[in-house]
């Protein structure tokens, strides 16, 4: 129907097709329900504070450095567990 019409008409027709559904789902129960839903979601997303750009530093760093000390840690269990076994089969 819309094949000879220019793509701004195509467009503009299937955006207000999708405006349209919207509209008549809005009426409907479940319609009501998810907009509903979704306003209690914005609600609750305003109420976060978000941490600084300083404390936002700061956590990386620590998480930095416990990741590191766990990997020295590892490694040392790690070899100790590797002398252990060879001295148990006698290697």
């Amino acid at each position: 129907m819309l094949d000879e019409q220019p793509l701004v008409f195509k467009v503009l027709s299937i955006l207000i097709g999708l405006a349209a559904s919207l509209f008549v789902f809005k009426q409907s129960s479940k319609g009501d329900e998810l907009f509903n839903f979704l306003n209690s979601v914005v609600l609750e997303a305003k109420k976060v504070v978000w941490p600084t750009r300083k404390e936002t530093v700061q956590m990386t760093l620590v998480v930095f450095v416990v990741v590191v000390l766990m990997a020295i840690f590892l490694a040392f269990v790690d070899i100790a567990f590797t002398y252990i076994v060879n001295l148990v089969l006698g290697r």
